[in-house]
């Protein structure tokens, strides 16, 4: 299989996954774009490898990754929870979904990268540990803090929501 070939019939789901990483469809557009840059210039050697597709998904995460470390101190971010205009998607499926993001957005990027690699690829702490290199322990911490912090910040929100009802 060419590279053509290749980033044709991947691009979709590589763009799905950096959104899902990333947050942000102008991010995850921009991550892919500079991965599969990288990916042409290599791409004989990883062509020969048995899952090319992982070590690229691996080179999107270490993008991502490699981005937020250069960029988070110069690029302004608004705090979503400080937000106090009325949300202008009145159902409440939105509504939910706009506060997980939100609060996915808090994260640190790692721990948002093991709850992308597991609950949206479906990846094993095994296949998330080879892919951020690191050990499966260090993968199952990071996914147990974030669904912690998770837990914390969501129920927080909910308390809130109810008490103005």
């Amino acid at each position: 299989m060419g590279f053509e070939e290749f980033a044709a019939a991947r691009l979709p789901s590589l763009i799905r996954f950096a959104v899902v990483l990333t947050g942000d469809r102008a991010l995850a557009d921009d991550v892919v774009q500079e991965v599969l840059v990288k990916v042409h210039l290599r791409w004989r050697r990883i062509a020969r490898l048995d899952v090319p597709e992982a070590y690229v998904r691996r080179m999107v995460v270490n993008q991502y990754l490699s981005h937020r470390r250069r960029w988070w101190r110069l690029v302004p971010q608004a705090d979503p929870g400080r937000d106090d205009s009325p949300m202008p998607d009145p159902a409440v499926a939105h509504a939910e979904r706009d506060a997980l993001v939100a609060e996915l957005r808090k994260l640190p990027p790692r721990q948002r990268a093991v709850l992308a690699l597991r609950y949206y690829e479906g990846l094993s702490d095994i296949e998330i540990a080879d892919t951020l290199g690191c050990r499966p322990g260090t993968v199952r911490g990071y996914a147990s803090r974030a669904l912690a912090a998770l837990r914390i910040e969501l129920g927080a929100l909910a308390a809130v929501v109810e008490e103005e009802h």
